[in-house]
């Protein structure tokens, strides 16, 4: 069999994220494996670099796939491209060795949240970004950014039932960056919890609006445990910016 390795970018508005669900078909695995099964005349599954949430997007998310067919990776490219709903682009299209897994071998991910500011939103990137009408103190936000790189238990930092996996992350750089009147926070970390990248950014959020002070930031992370305090960040403002292998 052979082994491909897709790089897809997609607009998750309308999706309830990567992962294929058993009640709907609003998933991106479910419509890229549909595609591919009709071109095969196989079932195919795509094994994909991990879950995303429902409405966040992703620039260059990394999935692969193993098939009989003798297509070369052109020509799968070019029927992905015509076939696909037009929110789903498959990037590039690459045959990889056997071992080539698109999860297990994540070295790190880097996600972007992305923030408009000012009087009135953008209309043109109000899909992409989350629109922020308070002022927003960006050196606080830095401030509090510093507590959370590094090895930490993110337990505090995940929805996920405690004890159902281990909660322990590294964060490896966490970027508050200004340009304009768009704010971007990028966070590399070798593996995400599920809804950590938006929770977060939700708390980055709290502190730069005044309404949570940066070293508060330590205590809850130190807690160990999920709280209210932590808000979720809207999901439409991330994006998978890259993996990294």
């Amino acid at each position: 069999m052979k082994n491909f390795k897709i790089i897809v970018q997609f607009d998750g508005s309308r999706y309830k994220g990567w992962q294929k669900l058993k009640d709907n078909n609003l998933s991106i695995q479910e419509k890229i494996e549909t595609v591919l099964s009709k071109m095969t005349g196989e079932e195919i599954q795509v094994i994909g670099c991990g879950r995303t949430d429902a409405g966040t997007h992703a620039e260059n998310y990394v999935a692969n796939f193993h098939t009989n067919s003798n297509r070369s990776a052109k020509l799968i490219s070019n029927y992905l491209y015509e076939f696909l709903p037009e929110d789903i682009v498959v990037k590039s299209v690459e045959e990889v060795p056997e071992r080539f897994h698109a999860q297990h071998n994540v070295k790190s991910k880097t996600y972007v949240y992305s923030i408009t500011k000012g009087r009135l939103r953008n209309v043109f990137n109000r899909k992409y970004s989350f629109h922020s009408l308070e002022k927003i103190d960006l050196i606080q936000m830095r401030n509090a950014a510093e507590y959370l790189v590094g090895t930490h238990d993110f337990q505090s930092f995940t929805s996920l039932k405690e004890g159902s996996k281990s909660t322990i992350r590294t964060i490896n750089s966490l970027d508050i960056i200004e340009n304009g009147m768009v704010i971007e926070i990028v966070i590399n970390c070798n593996d995400f919890l599920l809804h950590m990248a938006r929770l977060i950014v939700g708390i980055l959020l709290e502190v730069g609006k005044g309404k949570v002070q940066a070293t508060e930031v330590q205590n809850i992370l130190n807690g160990k445990k999920f709280t209210q305090a932590v808000p979720f960040a809207q999901p439409k403002g991330l994006c998978l910016r890259d993996v990294q292998y």
